[in-house]
């Protein structure tokens, strides 16, 4: 974890209240998919976490949406606005097991952190298949960018208005080696009750500090209790424990 001050290079929306922003300075702790950045909004106590949807080492790229006041004043902020994020947070995906057709399943918000990973798979010499879920189709955003990486992309809509109709679940294709997946707990449930592979979960969870100092994001695992900002935010299937 790093303490850093980046710089925004451009901020835009790219699909309603959904905005790419991309960012440079010291970016030699976010090494791994999956990890997630804390971002120190002005005015806010508290950091907003947002996932890391790409990093070369020297531009990130996040995408988040905006849901409150934290995330509108960063909607706001200009190329060249300076801003304290805490990076290398988390612990990201694991790809050393994930077979020659890992299954990438993404919801809304959770699509972002899948495209480095798929990245990552693809220079392994992999071949993943990606599914991306939206409610309608004027919130898809990055199916053209995992197409360009050459993958199979499936899209799923709530209300049928682009691609399959339903939800990621009714796009399963066959013979997937592992499932790795990123979205909102109804379909990481769902996800985990159709899909009967390896696969790791990446989960959201209310946090205060971002580095699991604070306890306030544990949830209780097979293997004990967990913070999701340290342990997680990925978890492996077998040490999941559903809250009733």
């Amino acid at each position: 974890m790093k303490d850093t001050l980046l710089i925004i290079r451009s901020n835009r929306e790219i699909a309603p209240l959904t905005f790419e922003m991309r960012l440079s300075g010291d970016l030699s702790d976010i090494t791994v998919p999956g990890q997630f950045v804390n971002f120190s909004v002005p005015g806010k106590t508290l950091r907003r976490p947002i996932s890391v949807c790409d990093c070369d080492g020297e531009t990130l790229r996040v995408i988040y949406k905006v849901v409150g006041e934290g995330t509108k004043i960063m909607s706001d902020m200009g190329p060249g606005s300076i801003i304290g994020t805490l990076t290398g947070l988390g612990n990201g995906y694991d790809t050393s097991d994930s077979g020659t057709r890992p299954l990438l399943i993404g919801g809304g918000a959770g699509v972002p952190p899948l495209f480095w990973l798929c990245k990552k798979l693809i220079a392994e010499g992999k071949e993943p298949v990606v599914i991306l879920g939206f409610n309608t189709s004027e919130e898809i955003f990055l199916k053209e960018d995992f197409e360009s990486l050459g993958c199979e992309v499936r899209l799923t809509t709530a209300d049928g208005s682009s691609g399959v109709k339903g939800f990621v679940t009714d796009a399963l294709p066959e013979g997937y080696t592992c499932t790795y997946s990123c979205g909102p707990l109804p379909m990481l449930k769902a996800v985990y009750d159709s899909c009967d592979v390896p696969g790791q979960f990446s989960f959201e969870e209310r946090m205060g500090c971002g580095f699991g100092a604070c306890m306030g994001c544990t949830v209780k695992t097979q293997n004990g209790y967990k913070r999701i900002c340290k342990d997680g935010p990925v978890l492996y299937r077998e040490e999941i424990l559903w809250q009733n």
